[in-house]
């Protein structure tokens, strides 16, 4: 299994997320931020709300790294970032 399903609460603004996890006893932290983007007004094109997203997402600290693109509303989307992870290998 590649992937666990962790239900986190709806959220209103930006959120920062740390989980840990172990496996095999191995202990893991993951950290996630969870961004919250205006897509400006209801009548608003398609075309410029992708753009937006894409800008979002091109600009975004290199540090973290695109995890998941939310279910928009009618004038905002949640874009959730996962930090990278440094090997200790």
């Amino acid at each position: 299994m590649k992937e666990l399903i962790v239900e986190i609460p709806i959220w209103d603004a930006e959120q920062n997320i740390e989980i840990d996890v172990r496996v095999n006893g191995k202990k893991r932290t993951f950290r996630y931020r969870v961004e919250i983007v205006n897509l400006g007004t209801e009548d608003a094109e398609t075309i410029d709300r992708v753009s937006i997203i894409k800008r979002v997402i091109e600009e975004y600290d290199r540090d973290w790294r695109l995890f998941q693109i939310g279910m928009p509303t009618k004038k905002d989307i949640p874009i959730i970032f996962q930090k990278k992870q440094v090997n200790s290998h």
